[in-house]
């Protein structure tokens, strides 16, 4: 079968973060409809990693109404497409401070791709140096700390740490580890 085809678009909504589009589609039978697009440029996250610590942030969540600690991650600013390497030191020194002598890949993941373009790199840092974090005017709740690993897999278990996104990061580290 033929996947769906994209027939129109129109963006709705912009700001310097995401845009959202609605485009009219052409389902395999050839059936019309309309599918809802969030798009954004790809993120990455970063897993602090010393010894048996992970570092972590928490940051007030607006959508979901909670704190709630995650690792480091984040787009640039104004849609700008970034180099995954490049941004994931940028992210992890400006929300925590930490420099990382060492960033590896560990994988990509999706973030919701029923309605979202939007892509991730995930990244292990490790031979880390602290210094002062360059949080933006958005990150200016934002609070960090050093969790044990037994700690945080407690928290997801839990319900403590629910971020989809730092807990799938969790197992690309894990089948690193193997």
């Amino acid at each position: 079968m033929d996947p769906i085809r994209q027939v129109s678009s129109r963006e709705v909504y912009r700001n310097n973060w995401m845009t959202v589009r609605e485009d009219g589609i052409r389902r395999p039978d050839g059936s019309p409809g309309v599918y809802g697009v969030i798009d954004k440029p790809q993120y990455a996250l970063v897993i602090p990693l010393d010894g048996d610590r992970l570092h972590l942030v928490e940051q007030f969540r607006y959508p979901l109404g909670l704190r709630r600690w995650e690792f480091p991650q984040g787009t640039a600013p104004d849609l700008a497409d970034v180099e995954p390497l490049e941004l994931a030191a940028r992210e992890l020194r400006e929300e925590t401070g930490l420099i990382a002598g060492k960033l590896t890949d560990l994988g990509l993941l999706d973030v919701a791709a029923g309605m979202s373009s939007q892509r991730g790199r995930v990244f292990l840092a490790t031979d880390l140096t602290e210094g002062p974090h360059e949080r933006e005017h958005e990150e200016q709740d934002m609070r960090t700390a050093w969790f044990a690993r037994a700690d945080f897999e407690r928290l997801v278990r839990e319900g403590g740490i629910t971020d989809a996104q730092s807990i799938a990061a969790y197992t690309l580290l894990l089948l690193a580890e193997r």
